[in-house]
C-alpha cells in the first residue's frame, strides 16, 4: 500500500481556523463576568454567553444539513472546501462587527447575536475543516493530524483569555470584571478584521478545494466488496453512535471544568480570585494531551514519533507555565502535575496509533480520574479533576475519525451531524448542575463517569463494525508506521 505524505504547507494553512475556534472560545469566559456586572446579570443569565454560542453549532450544522438535502447535493461538494472555510470566516467577521453597535447601544441581547453568528460560521468552517484535516495526508495519519489541529486549537484556549483580558482590563493583572462594555469593542473587530484577512490568504492558498471521499473510504479498506454504500449518513452505525459520543465527550468535557470553580470554592475554600490558574491548568491539559498525540502525525521513523511523544506533552505543559508566571500566578503549586502527564504518555504509546485503542484507553483513565477525585479531598481532589482534561484530550479526533471513517461521499453529511452534537456541551452541564443540587458538587461528577463509560463502549464496538465493513483499524494503524 502506498503511502501518501502529510501537505505540510497546506496544512499549515489550514489549521490556523483551528486556532481562531479555541481562542474565541475560551475567550468567551472573560466575557460572561464582564457581561454579568455591566448589564446586572443573574448567573444564569450570564451563562447565555456560552448557550448563544454552542447552539450556533447545532443551528449551523441543522442548515447546512438542509440546504445540501435542497440542493440535492453536499454544499462543500458544491461550493468547495477552500470556499466553505472562508465563507465560515466572513460569517464570523460580520458577527463581531455587531460588537460595535451592541456596546454602542447597551444592548446585551445584540452582543448575544453577534456571538450566535460568530459561532454559525464556525460551525461551517469545523464542518469542512476536519475532513480535510483527515484526509490532507496518509489516511492512516488522519487522526493525528486532527490531533495537531486540535493541539493548535488548544494553544488558542490558552493564549486567548490572556490576551482578551489585556485588551478588555489594560493589564494581566488586573483581575477585576469592572470594565465598560465600550472595552469589548476594539479586541472584537480586530479579531473580526483577522477573520477576513485569513479568509482572503486562504481564498488564494494551495488548500485543496476538492477532495475524492471516495476514493479515500476505498484506500482505507481492505475488502472493498464489503464497504457500505447507504444513500444518507444515517445508514452507517459508526456515525450514528459516534453522534452520541461527540454529545457526551463534548459534554464531559465541557461539565467537569465549567463546575471546577464550584467545587474548588465550596470543597477546598478556594477565592474566586485564586481559580483561574486551576481553570487554565484544565484547559492546558488538553492542549498538552493533543500535542503528545500529534506526534504521529509526523513523517519520521517510529523511534523519532516516540521521542516527540516525550518531548512535546512537556514543552506544552512549559507554555502553560509561561503563560500564567506572566500573568501573575504562582506555577509552583503544579510542577507534581508533571506525573499526571507521565501516565497520560503511557497510555498515547500503548494506543500504538490507533484510535479505537486511544479512545478506549483515555476514556478508563477519565473515569479512573472522576473517581479519584470524588472519593478524595484537597490538592488530591482538585488535580484528579483537572486531570481530565488530559484524558479528553484526544477523545474529539479519535471519535471523528471513527465516525466518518467508511462514509465515502457522505462524509460530509457526516461531519455535519458531528459538529451538531456540540450542543452536549451546554446539556451535559446543566444535567451536572441538577446532580449537583441533589447530591452534591463532588459526587455530581458521576454525570461525568456515566459519560466516559459509553466512549469507552463505543470504542469497542466501533472496531467491530468497521471489521464487518471490510476495514480493519489494526492493520490501518500499522500500515500507517505506528
Amino acid at each position: 500500500m502506498t503511502t501518501q505524505q502529510t501537505r505540510w504547507s497546506q496544512f499549515g494553512v489550514l489549521i490556523t481556523v483551528f486556532f481562531f475556534w479555541g481562542f474565541v472560545a475560551a475567550s468567551n469566559d472573560i466575557l460572561i463576568p464582564v457581561f454579568k456586572t455591566a448589564f446586572g446579570l443573574t448567573h444564569a443569565q450570564s451563562q447565555l454567553v456560552s448557550v448563544a454560542f454552542y447552539v450556533a453549532y447545532t443551528v449551523g450544522s441543522i442548515i447546512y444539513f438542509v440546504v445540501s438535502m435542497f440542493v440535492g447535493g453536499d454544499v462543500l461538494n458544491r461550493i468547495g472546501y477552500k470556499n466553505g472555510i472562508a465563507l465560515g470566516l466572513v460569517i464570523s467577521a460580520i458577527g463581531t462587527l455587531l460588537f460595535y453597535p451592541a456596546a454602542n447601544l447597551g444592548s446585551f441581547k445584540l452582543m448575544l447575536a453577534g456571538l450566535f453568528i460568530v459561532g454559525l460560521g464556525f460551525s461551517l468552517q469545523q464542518i469542512a475543516a476536519n475532513p480535510l484535516a483527515i484526509v490532507m495526508g496518509d489516511p492512516h495519519t488522519g487522526s493525528q493530524r486532527l490531533t495537531m489541529a486540535g493541539g493548535v486549537n488548544n494553544f488558542g484556549t490558552t493564549i486567548g483569555p490572556l490576551l482578551v483580558s489585556v485588551a478588555i482590563f489594560g493589564s494581566v493583572a488586573a483581575g477585576g470584571t469592572e470594565a465598560s462594555i465600550e472595552s469589548v469593542k476594539t479586541p472584537y473587530l480586530v479579531l473580526g478584521l483577522a477573520f477576513i484577512l485569513v479568509a482572503v490568504f486562504l481564498k488564494f492558498s494551495s488548500v485543496p478545494d476538492r477532495i475524492d471521499l471516495d476514493q479515500v473510504t476505498e484506500s482505507e479498506a481492505r475488502d472493498n466488496s464489503k464497504l457500505l454504500h447507504k444513500s444518507s449518513a444515517f445508514g452507517y452505525p459508526q456515525l450514528v453512535l459516534g453522534m452520541l459520543a461527540i454529545f457526551v465527550y463534548v459534554g464531559v468535557e465541557v461539565s467537569t471544568v465549567a463546575n471546577l470553580p464550584a467545587y474548588l470554592q465550596e470543597s477546598l475554600g478556594i477565592s474566586t480570585s485564586s481559580v483561574a490558574p486551576y481553570v487554565s491548568l484544565y484547559w492546558a491539559s488538553l492542549m498538552i494531551g493533543r500535542w503528545t498525540g500529534a506526534a504521529g502525525a509526523f513523517n519520521v521513523g517510529a523511534g523519532a514519533k516516540r521521542l516527540l511523544t516525550l518531548i512535546l506533552p512537556f514543552l506544552a505543559f512549559g507554555v502553560f507555565l509561561a503563560v500564567n508566571a506572566i500573568a501573575r500566578h504562582e506555577v509552583s503549586q503544579f510542577l507534581g502535575y508533571v506525573f499526571v502527564i507521565a501516565l497520560m504518555i503511557l497510555a498515547t504509546l500503548a494506543s500504538r496509533g490507533s484510535p479505537a485503542r486511544m479512545l478506549l484507553y483515555f476514556a478508563v483513565c477519565g473515569i479512573a480520574a472522576l473517581l479519584i477525585g470524588m472519593f478524595t479531598s484537597g490538592k488530591t481532589s482538585a488535580v484528579a479533576f483537572i486531570s481530565v482534561g488530559l484524558f479528553c484530550s484526544t477523545m474529539w479526533p479519535c471519535i471523528f475519525a471513527l465516525s466518518i471513517t467508511g462514509l465515502g461521499k457522505h462524509t460530509n453529511q457526516g461531519s455535519s451531524l458531528l459538529i451538531m452534537m456540540i450542543m452536549g456541551g451546554g446539556i451535559v452541564s446543566w444535567i451536572q448542575g441538577l446532580a449537583a443540587d441533589g447530591i452534591g458538587m463532588q459526587m455530581s461528577y458521576i454525570v461525568g463517569v456515566a459519560c466516559f463509560a459509553y466512549l469507552a463502549v463505543y470504542a469497542l464496538l466501533t472496531v467491530g463494525i468497521l471489521r464487518s465493513q471490510g476495514i480493519d483499524l489494526d492493520k490501518i494503524s500499522a500500515d500507517g508506521g505506528h
